[in-house]
């Protein structure tokens, strides 16, 4: 019984260990991808554990249509969408800046390279925590978490036009915005 068909064949036929399976399965890659998304840990572990327990729930209208993981996928992350679109918290990259309380420093061969490369990176997740949700949740499916266009489709519930024009968007928004921080050459090699 290791695939996901079967899992959700033996949990609606009482066997709870089975959907203990899946969560044990999906739940870190959840936890990670919903932390790209929402910022925080904390949250993102609130999140999935609520996917987990509204699928659980639901299971039964689960069709099979779609992967398992893909279905699990989109209730996650409908709900981390909900939790941001009631946050509505749109931080500026300055205000990130800020609050990070440095710059990326210009480096050289040297000890510092690995610190200039964790300020870029976090400078990289604050542009992407700034971006309009319905962006941040298209780049994080296809640039980290490898989506199809077509995956993100279904786990977005949006047409492929749709997550291409999103991505789009948000490739260009995170380009504006990180060019002044990482420089013009950088942001070039994007297009």
């Amino acid at each position: 019984m290791n695939d996901d068909a079967s899992l959700v064949a033996a949990t609606l036929a009482g066997d709870r260990s089975a959907f203990g399976q899946l969560v044990d399965r999906y739940q870190d890659r959840l936890v990670n991808s919903v932390t790209r998304l929402v910022g925080e840990r904390e949250e993102a572990c609130d999140v999935v554990q609520d996917a987990f327990v509204q699928a659980y729930t639901k299971l039964n209208t689960f069709r099979g249509e779609a992967a398992f993981f893909t279905w699990l996928y989109r209730i996650a992350f409908n709900l981390a969408m909900t939790l941001l679109r009631r946050r509505r918290r749109h931080a500026s990259l300055d205000r990130s800046r800020d609050e990070l309380g440095h710059e990326p420093m210009d480096t050289g061969p040297g000890p510092e390279l690995g610190a200039a490369a964790d300020e870029y990176v976090a400078l990289v997740h604050a542009a992407l925590a700034n971006l309009d949700p319905d962006q941040r949740q298209v780049i994080v499916l296809r640039e980290l978490e490898g989506c199809t266009y077509e995956q993100i489709a279904e786990i977005a519930d949006i047409p492929v036009g749709t997550v291409r024009s999103r991505l789009y968007r948000a490739r260009l928004t995170l380009r504006d915005r990180l060019a002044p921080v990482l420089g013009e050459e950088l942001a070039r090699k994007e297009n």
